[in-house]
């Protein structure tokens, strides 16, 4: 459940971030930047792997590390 406040309280405070420099008066300025989206839907996926599958991902970490440090 922290995932997916932190997700929440990231998407409110881009979305304010975006919606001041769409308020300035700035003829130039176009739509949101696609680094900006690229960023948002990149760490939904994030989470939206991360949550359901965490145990499996730590285990796998974990057993892959063991590997690596046990020396052979």
């Amino acid at each position: 459940m922290r995932a997916w406040t932190w997700l929440l309280t990231m998407t409110l405070a881009l979305t304010r971030v975006v919606a001041a420099r769409l308020e300035d008066d700035d003829p130039e300025r176009g739509d949101v930047p696609g680094w900006v989206m690229i960023t948002v839907m990149t760490a939904a996926l994030v989470l939206a792997i991360l949550v359901p599958f965490r145990e499996a991902i730590v285990s796998a970490v974990q057993n892959a590390l063991a590997s690596v440090t046990s020396g052979g």
